[in-house]
């Protein structure tokens, strides 16, 4: 029969997998204490959340949801859940890494709203900003159209309303 506690704690992981569909698979050996908590906070500063657990149940609660990262969950494994900002949590993650000479946490595997992804992708995605930037953005390239599209409609007015003077 299963240990206890691994069943309390597989089944506090699945719940914690419901409704995500970003996550990173990292190494985080190697990190100090301190290092980690700093970690820890960063990604809750993005709006994710880091989990460390066994290899086995983390690879339990992922199949449960049909995902399958055996090949990735080997040596120390971390779960980093991204709730809001996809880039934002992979950003903090590449961050910490060129923040230490180890290159620490490596991220092993990506899967990315609702798709598994490979490392350059990840890393694509953190090089970019964060959503908010993202959707700041592009609202300003849509209000500089339109607000020269609005230019362009008051020039036509006035070329009409001239023309309809010297009628």
């Amino acid at each position: 029969m299963a240990n206890e506690k691994n069943q309390q704690n597989l089944s506090s992981l699945q719940g914690s997998l419901t409704g995500v569909e970003t996550f990173y698979v990292v190494d985080y050996q190697g990190l100090t204490a301190g290092q980690l908590s700093q970690l820890r906070k960063d990604i809750r500063e993005k709006g994710g959340q880091l989990i460390v657990a066994k290899n086995t149940l983390i690879n339990l609660a992922l199949q449960a949801g049909g995902r399958d990262f055996t090949e990735s969950l080997k040596g120390p494994s971390a779960l980093v859940l991204a709730h809001e900002d996809p880039a934002g949590v992979a950003k903090a993650l590449t961050q910490a890494a060129k923040g230490n000479d180890k290159g620490i946490p490596s991220i092993k595997a990506g899967f990315v709203e609702g798709n598994k992804v490979d490392l350059n992708f990840v890393n694509r995605l953190a090089s970019l900003g964060s959503k908010l930037e993202l959707q700041a953005e592009l609202v300003g390239v849509m209000s500089a159209h339109l607000s020269s599209f609005v230019g362009i409609l008051e020039a036509y007015k006035t070329k009409l309303e001239g023309e309809g003077e010297s009628a």
